[in-house]
């Protein structure tokens, strides 16, 4: 029996995704189909005025050095790509389509996984807002001539980086499930940190950077506006192969790794642990079941690490000062929400409805997610902040103030409305999957653009007030930030008490 891939499984995997695709809407209603379509025309919307608006601000901006710019770009053109690897790696090789329960009885070819995890891949604001970047910097350098032209190149390089990413993320999944596969990408990994670390310490990342192949982006991207159309058609050529290429290759690490045993997720699930001892209280009961539901969580661990460590790395790499570092644990927040936190009662799963059951109050239940996730968003946070500060040097006392309190107050705003959406907007998902994402694609899309929009204008807030020569000022501004956490913590916490609205979320999420 033939196992290779072939043509007619490419073909059957094609028009499965379209089918499965028209499965997800048929459950849409028609309030959520239009915001599913507003959203889509938002994003394409956006993506033209990110284009457009730029290319018309050279002549107006022209005090600005060009040719700093022209240096950076291929810098920002790596950057997407090292996204994409990070990206899809620490998902798990992308996102999935359907849950893996329901997967069961409708099996789904890895050549379904595989396309659907790329389609679904800029259903992430990170990716969005780096392609903005890109598209509209590529635009202000080269200008409005020939404007559609010299995007084109910058958008298969978007692609490309994509998929290559895709690629990368299933050969590392494929380790991750061998035999010794968690030790083995451990040692890959911190053999990445290690290379990074020597790079940066012994000033040669830069000049690794100069000779970076992404050069040749931004060349294509200038051949239109100089009328080199020959060279222009050849790169645009070269790159629609390398996109085909790259998308048809990464079938064969997803089919391997797709094929190979969830070990890492099957030894949590059925490893043997030692009861603790009894606990003082019920609130500290229900603490210490939450955070066995994060770190007994394989998706759950791995996206906290990098959480912790990728900002924090980006912020020694660059030598970031106190006035942008104190803007990261707000980054920091909203990527933690989002592991988990804007859909906290799918951590229950079934286990929900034997949780209400016990003897004891809703509000102890609803206080114990409020203190897990606020820990895990300040341990997160911290790491990350440490990090930064190898680099930003010490702090004068009014920046140190200011970024402690800017780590608590944007982890209380993201605390209360992740809670807020959570008893509002339920949804059933199994976390246990290493792939796994707490609400659908779009929704998280949406949740992740609110939740950075927030967290970034309150970090800047904050970095205001970090150049005030009182090193109280930045601790009087936080106060009625968290004065308002504290009222919508307590609106919702009212809610959830309701057992008709409570009966609703339990319902959701053990179905």
């Amino acid at each position: 029996m033939r196992t290779e891939l072939s043509s007619t499984e490419l073909r059957v995997g094609i028009a499965d995704l379209r089918a499965l695709l028209a499965f997800r809407r048929s459950g849409l209603g028609a309030t959520s189909k239009r915001r599913l379509w507003a959203a889509g025309a938002l994003v394409l919307l956006l993506t033209v005025a990110a284009i457009v608006i730029p290319a018309h601000l050279q002549d107006p901006l022209n005090s600005r050095s060009i040719s700093d710019l022209i240096t950076i770009l291929p810098t920002f053109y790596l950057a997407f790509l090292v996204l994409a690897f990070f990206a899809a790696t620490t998902s798990g090789g992308g996102r999935e389509l359907i849950p893996r329960d329901q997967a069961v009885a409708f099996p789904i070819s890895t050549v379904t996984e595989h396309l659907g995890a790329l389609l679904m891949a800029p259903l992430n604001i990170a990716w969005l807002i780096q392609a903005w970047t890109i598209l509209g910097l590529t635009a202000y350098v080269l200008g409005p001539d020939q404007l559609a032209a010299s995007t084109v190149p910058v958008l298969l390089w978007i692609a490309l980086a994509t998929a290559a990413g895709q690629v990368v993320a299933w050969v590392y999944e494929g380790l991750r499930r061998g035999r010794h596969g968690v030790l083995v990408t451990r040692v890959l990994a911190g053999a990445v940190a290690a290379v990074a670390v020597v790079l940066i310490v012994t000033e040669n990342l830069t000049a690794l950077l100069d000779r970076s192949p992404t050069v040749e982006i931004l060349l294509a991207a200038a051949y239109a506006p100089g009328g080199a159309w020959e060279r222009w058609s050849l790169s645009v050529g070269i790159l629609v192969l390398l996109v085909v290429a790259s998308v048809l290759l990464g079938l064969v690490p997803a089919r391997w790794a797709l094929h190979r045993p969830q070990r890492e997720e099957l030894r949590m699930e059925s490893g043997h642990r030692e009861p603790p001892p009894n606990p003082r209280s019920d609130l500290v009961a229900m603490v210490r079941v939450d955070r066995a539901s994060i770190w007994r969580s394989v998706p759950l661990r791995r996206g906290l690490l990098v959480l912790g460590m990728m900002p924090g790395a980006v912020a020694v790499a660059g030598a970031l000062t106190w006035d942008v570092v104190i803007i990261l644990p707000g980054l920091v927040a909203s990527g933690g929400a989002l592991l988990f936190g804007v859909n906290a009662w799918c951590l229950d799963g079934r286990g929900a409805l034997w949780r209400d059951s016990l003897p004891v109050p809703p509000t102890v239940v609803f206080t114990a997610k409020v203190v897990v996730l606020f820990e895990v968003l300040l341990v997160a946070g911290g790491l990350t902040i440490l990090l930064a500060a190898l680099r930003a040097g010490a702090p004068t006392p009014t920046e140190a103030v200011a970024v402690v309190v800017a780590l608590l107050v944007v982890s209380a705003q993201v605390v209360d409305t992740s809670l807020r959406w959570s008893v509002a907007h339920p949804y059933s998902v199994d976390l246990r999957s290493a792939r796994a994402t707490p609400a659908p694609p779009v929704v998280m899309a949406g949740y992740s653009a609110r939740l950075a929009t927030k967290t970034t204008l309150l970090g800047m807030v904050f970095a205001a007030t970090s150049t005030a020569s009182a090193w109280w000022f930045p601790a009087l501004v936080a106060v009625p930030f968290a004065c308002w956490s504290a009222y919508r913590l307590r609106t919702t916490a009212a809610a959830w008490a309701d057992p008709v609205f409570r009966a609703r979320v339990i319902a959701v999420v053990a179905s």
